[in-house]
């Protein structure tokens, strides 16, 4: 009896020896694993000033980004006729209603300008921010806004941190704000990326790749000689913008696509050397005045 208790035992230690054993080399995996599914949101690094502005509201009162200096601010691009923003209201004044002392929501009207219909609106969804009618300048600035609605993460210095276009959870809105504020978050963590062009089109010539552009078979060499001539090259389209920022700005836009993939074409072709002295062209300076095609839902 005592053999085959003491049987047991050892098997018992055994079993605890393996088991253990193997937890501590699977561990490591199951950490990663937690790691690769922890939620995320993103800043820029370095982000750029917003551009300010000076409108009335439709109270009739001064509406600046200077206002509400050192309050987090959301800016908001949206239109009565758009059904997504029309859905992300309540969450607006729910957050703005949450946060109001530490935040500041702006909403900023698009391709609308019946003031009536806009107060109308504003009165009946209960709206409790200022709201004003945007310039086609004030639109440029920020990018033409292809797609409504499109929000734009402001911190307390007024600068840029994060853009969202179309509709978005308003938990990730509510994440950015208290991070931005300082409040606690959970298991979020917070990354940072460089902005090429995905907040400011200006910076279109810091991307190392673009939308709809396979740049994988290029040599090193070959893709810095592609890059710099989809930033000193403009889009015939109409948009104003250089290949590059064209991609970003709209990537079904079929002329640019066309026209990055002659390149390309050309820059592969079994003829073509790329000169190792070969000065880089500068990058061209995108037009004033764009004109923004109709954003769309």
């Amino acid at each position: 009896m005592d053999d085959a208790m003491k049987l047991t035992s050892h098997r018992c230690a055994l079993l605890r020896y393996l088991v253990t054993s193997l937890l501590l080399c699977f561990f490591p995996l199951l950490v990663s694993a937690q790691q690769d599914d922890q939620p995320a949101i993103r800043f820029v690094r370095n982000p750029d000033p917003a551009p300010e502005f000076q409108l009335v509201g439709l109270d009739g009162k001064p509406l600046t980004l200077a206002a509400s200096k050192g309050k987090v601010i959301l800016l908001n691009f949206w239109a009565t006729w758009c059904g997504p923003c029309r859905a992300e209201i309540p969450d607006l004044v729910e957050l703005q209603n949450k946060y109001k002392d530490r935040l500041q929501i702006l909403g900023l009207v698009v391709d609308d300008d019946d003031l009536d219909a806009i107060k109308k609106f504003a009165a009946r969804f209960g709206i409790n921010y200022p709201v004003a009618l945007a310039t086609n300048d004030i639109r440029i600035q920020y990018g033409g806004i292809p797609a409504l609605p499109t929000s734009f993460v402001l911190d307390s210095e007024g600068r840029v941190v994060q853009k969202h276009e179309g509709l978005r959870d308003p938990v990730l809105y509510e994440t950015e704000i208290r991070s931005l504020l300082g409040l606690p978050i959970g298991n979020v963590k917070v990354e940072t990326f460089k902005d090429a062009g995905e907040i400011f089109l200006k910076n279109a010539d810091r991307a190392t790749e673009l939308p709809g552009v396979d740049l994988s078979k290029l040599t090193p060499e070959q893709k810095t000689v592609a890059l710099h001539k989809f930033n000193a090259q403009s889009c015939t389209c109409g948009c104003g913008y250089t290949l590059a920022q064209c991609r970003i700005y709209d990537r079904d836009c079929k002329i640019s696509k066309a026209a990055v993939t002659k390149i390309l074409a050309a820059i592969t072709a079994p003829h073509h050397a790329t000169p190792a002295s070969a000065a880089p062209s500068p990058p061209a300076s995108p037009a004033a005045s764009p004109s923004p095609e109709k954003p769309h839902e």
